[in-house]
């Protein structure tokens, strides 16, 4: 495998931490617009709120505060343009699933407010949506729009990460952690939270209406996290340069980037937007299914690995990674979907756009780590100087792909724009104690957990 030693970053005009739009009250209409005419199309089975927004107030001006993006840039690397897109702006989650948590508990709301009925949110989650979820709940009983008692939420997440989940007054408080559970698996695949939250919806939701008069919503579905991420499309139209760019994420599914595209097409009201963004997905090796499918047809591809040296290595496929402690390393536990339904869409939008991916590595990330925290800190990103401290590896995935990409000459582009979609450390947050999570086995008792919690 050939070696190319990192070219220095050349600094860029400073630009500091940048200004915060405020993209959910920015673009109230607009996001109001685009849940319309999504709900107009909409076939999905189940309960759903309706597709509308609660009336502009004080109250939802404070909901919606966190609802932030901004744009800084973070110099050039191979002489190509770097920027960073924050979607990181809530201090209550550090990732971009608030603004989406945000726009699915408004419509609750809404639901709410207009019908006075309940609702019980039900999501399954690797952490973080779980987290954003719940803060937007909480946040709707703090602004004072829906009340303790008429919104509740439960999560059904994999034991291997409740170590990422936050603990808030949710858990801390008797009353409302019963109507707001933590349901934890404890199972050997972790998407088995998925189909057991799916199918906990299907059954039971009719039966919680009729006994109790409270709506079960399940929300893990893609149009609900779309709309919410056209505000990516919107922020770049309005706050950066028109130009063909290469939007970089760190993905299991895609939804933001496909949510980015979404956007493009509602405000050009044209399928293919023809705007030039392409799309860069970044995964790691516990789940590069969408990587392997793009360029080798299948979910399953992995490269031939030699141990040497206390590592694997290879240099047989530039776009995974050249060293690695394990070739099935689970970097991070926020992904965590294999063979992604939403794969062959983005394949579809990557060959007529342009863009591509690239599967990181630990080693790799430990390797670029101290350039990859140079690079972030005049945008306001602090990176604990002990890697060991990172509890969400998206960012550092994500640029740790770009600096390897175009170490490799797989990416050649006019400017490269880093989705930051996550990044936190230990001391950002406390994860919630051993009695604060409800350790569950199957379905059923995810059920009475779900029973209980729509009467506590």
């Amino acid at each position: 495998m050939t070696t190319v030693s990192p070219a220095p970053a050349t600094a860029l005009a400073p630009a500091g931490p940048g200004t915060v739009c405020r993209a959910l009250l920015r673009y109230y209409d607009d996001l109001s617009r685009v849940l319309a005419d999504t709900g107009s199309r909409d076939r999905t089975a189940g309960f759903s709120p309706g597709w509308r927004l609660p009336a502009p107030g004080p109250a939802l001006e404070r909901f919606f505060e966190p609802g932030g993006i901004s744009a800084q840039d973070l110099g050039s690397y191979h002489d190509t343009p770097l920027r960073f897109l924050n979607l990181m702006h809530n201090p209550r989650t550090r990732t971009t699933k608030t603004l989406a948590s945000l726009l699915i508990v408004a419509r609750a709301v809404d639901h709410i407010q207009r019908t006075g009925e309940s609702v019980l949110i039900i999501t399954p989650s690797s952490a973080n949506k779980a987290t954003a979820l719940r803060d937007a709940v909480l946040r709707a009983h703090e602004t004072g729009l829906v009340g303790a008692d008429q919104l509740r939420i439960v999560c059904v997440v994999p034991a291997a990460s409740s170590h990422k989940l936050w603990r808030s007054p949710l858990t801390d408080d008797d009353v409302l952690r019963a109507r707001n559970p933590l349901a934890v698996l404890d199972a050997s695949q972790p998407l088995h939270v998925k189909e057991l939250a799916r199918a906990l919806a299907d059954r039971e939701a009719d039966a919680l209406f009729a006994r109790y008069g409270v709506r079960l919503w399940h929300t893990m579905d893609l149009s609900n996290y779309a709309v919410a991420d056209t505000a990516r499309a919107l922020f770049e139209r309005d706050h950066l340069p028109a130009a063909p760019r290469v939007h970089a994420h760190s993905v299991s599914s895609a939804f933001g980037l496909l949510g980015h595209f979404y956007g493009q097409q509602q405000h050009t009201g044209r399928d293919w937007p023809g705007t030039g963004a392409r799309y860069f997905l970044v995964q790691h090796l516990g789940t590069p299914d969408m990587v392997s499918s793009y360029y080798h047809g299948r979910f399953d591809y992995r490269p031939q690995w030699q141990y040497r040296d206390g590592l694997h290595v290879q240099d047989s496929d530039p776009r995974f990674p050249g060293r690695t402690f394990a070739p099935d390393e689970q970097l991070d536990t926020t992904f965590y979907t294999r063979t992604p339904a939403t794969s062959e869409r983005m394949n579809e939008i990557i060959r007529r756009q342009g863009g591509g991916g690239i599967v990181v590595s630990l080693a790799e990330c430990l390797d670029r780590y101290p350039l990859v925290r140079d690079l972030l800190q005049p945008a306001g990103v602090e990176l604990p100087a002990d890697p060991r401290q990172i509890r969400e590896w998206s960012l550092v995935m994500a640029v740790t792909g770009v600096l390897n990409a175009l170490d490799r000459g797989l990416l050649d582009e006019t400017e490269i724009l880093v989705h930051g979609s996550g990044s936190y450390h230990a001391d950002d947050y406390r994860a919630p104690q051993a009695d604060q999570l409800r350790p569950i086995t199957g379905y059923g008792d995810l059920r009475d957990l779900v029973h209980t919690a729509a009467v506590s």
